[in-house]
């Protein structure tokens, strides 16, 4: 390429990351969807009130109906070691009813807010299902903490879907630290304070994950081949969309 050419691409490269840069006039606008700007006022409004009806989502500012696909979002989860990664990649390209996402792909260190329950974590993945579910096809999303109830029922995206379904993946507590210490070093997950905390974690699935509301169904995956694993995901994910045609 000629060196005057050169120069004009990087021109232009800078030019676009300098527009890229330019941040909304407020952190609140910047986490939002286009999703949330009328197509009728024009303004941004993540405050929309929505009818299941039609559905729709209403703008408050000028009462326009804004139709959308409100569709389920189904939630495979447990504590580190369960097998959630391993079902995810184990499934991908082979459930065409649904888009499977792994959770951790859009961790950030902004997101690492425990004083609010790592609220900002889970509402970026109910705007980004959101987004998703437009093209008609749900979203099974698997990940640890976003299979608690009480950390994703109170987000505000929450509203934008017809439910969400819970499924855990538990087993016993020694086989859960084996798998643990199996991983390699560089994940740090042979630390016993790491591995008791996985342990509590995936007792309360199975103590109290039946209990909440919803309710978390529960797959044992004690002496469960990953390839039945993945199977009985798969089952379980299909059954829970057949509800909704039914």
């Amino acid at each position: 390429m000629p060196l005057s050419a050169q120069r004009v691409v990087k021109t232009e490269i800078s030019a676009l990351s300098a527009l890229v840069r330019v941040p909304f006039p407020n952190q609140e606008h910047r986490e939002a969807s286009m999703f949330h700007v009328c197509q009728n006022c024009g303004m941004w409004r993540r405050d929309k009130t929505i009818d299941p009806a039609g559905p729709v989502a209403i703008c408050p500012e000028c009462g326009h109906r804004h139709p959308f696909k409100m569709l389920p979002l189904l939630i495979v989860s447990g504590a580190g070691g369960a097998g959630k990664s391993s079902v995810c990649q184990a499934l991908a390209g082979k459930i065409d009813e649904a888009v499977l996402l792994e959770g951790d792909i859009i961790w950030r260190p902004e997101f690492n807010q425990p004083d609010d329950g790592f609220r900002g974590f889970f509402e970026a993945w109910l705007r980004i299902a959101m987004n998703v579910g437009q093209s008609g096809r749900p979203v099974v999303l698997f990940g640890a903490g976003m299979g608690v109830p009480a950390n994703m029922e109170p987000c505000i995206h929450r509203r934008y879907f017809s439910r969400l379904s819970y499924l855990a993946l538990v087993c016993d507590d020694d086989l859960l630290a084996e798998r643990l210490r199996a991983r390699p070093e560089w994940r740090g997950c042979a630390d016993p304070a790491f591995i008791a905390a996985h342990q509590q974690f995936n007792r309360w699935f199975r103590e109290e994950g039946p209990t909440t509301a919803p309710g978390i169904d529960l797959l044992d995956t004690t002496g469960v081949s990953p390839e039945d694993t993945a199977r009985q995901v798969a089952a379980w994910i299909r059954s829970q969309l057949s509800t909704d045609k039914a």
